[in-house]
């Protein structure tokens, strides 16, 4: 007979999640089970022990969700560098693209206030009123020291990827806002922008943006929640580019 575990009872409680996850859930299960069945103890017994789930276990299932041909999406920029066989290229032919341009963004016509739609993201924390400040892109080292010696330009959005939790933790406090091409309202940098008060929307779809234009983060959006995730709800606070007169007419 099966073994079977706590989580089976649970199963179609929730929306399925994406493919990926589904996926991976599904493998962890088939371990699990086989690995408890064989160790003979209860589910209460085998679950503090060190052979439950193992590094290991972790490698073998990304060897069998890579064997299919599946590749990652990337959130920074040097995992394609790093592991090129793990992770979807960046830009076409080959050529790195250092933009922060999504597919997927949705975009919009400049409004009456000169506000175009320029993407979406995860709202780590609920404020007051939206941020407005001047995207500049940060994704090198050479950026970050110029700005720990420099100091960080007032007003400005740092828009950059996941790794940017690490690279950018020196000068945070110093940002206005922050958009964050991958992780969640969970992710280190969500953690780090919520103990400085400083809007962030993390996990961002944007498009059309360059480096020094002005823009908006509707950080007034209500906060994505670890449940939003678990049960696939769509909550989105929105960033808008700033188009300037003479362009829009």
């Amino acid at each position: 007979m099966e073994a079977r575990l706590p989580m089976d009872a649970r199963i179609g409680d929730k929306p399925p999640a994406s493919p990926l996850v589904e996926a991976t859930l599904s493998l962890m299960h088939e371990t699990l089970r086989g690995r408890l069945a064989a160790s003979g103890q209860d589910w209460d017994a085998f679950r503090g022990s060190a052979e439950a789930f193992t590094a290991a276990d972790a490698a073998e299932i990304e060897r069998r969700i890579l064997s299919t041909g599946y590749r990652f999406d990337w959130s920074a920029g040097i995992s394609v560098a790093e592991a090129p066989e793990i992770y979807r290229p960046r830009g076409d032919g080959g050529q790195i693209d250092e933009s922060f341009s999504h597919p997927d963004a949705p975009q919009g016509e400049p409004d009456g206030e000169g506000r175009a739609l320029a993407g979406v993201g995860d709202n780590v924390v609920r404020h007051e009123t939206d941020r407005r400040g001047v995207a500049r892109f940060i994704r090198t080292n050479e950026r970050v020291l110029d700005y720990l010696t420099n100091g960080v330009p007032p007003g400005t959005v740092a828009v950059i990827d996941d790794s940017g939790g690490t690279l950018t933790a020196p000068i945070i406090e110093q940002f206005a806002g922050v958009i964050c091409a991958g992780g969640t309202v969970r992710s280190h940098l969500g953690i780090l922008t919520r103990e400085y008060n400083i809007p962030c929307l993390m996990n961002a779809k944007i498009a059309g943006i360059a480096d020094g234009d002005t823009v908006i983060i509707e950080a007034s959006a209500q906060a994505k929640t670890t449940e939003d995730y678990q049960q696939g709800v769509e909550r989105v606070g929105r960033v808008w580019r700033i188009v300037p007169e003479e362009t829009a007419a």
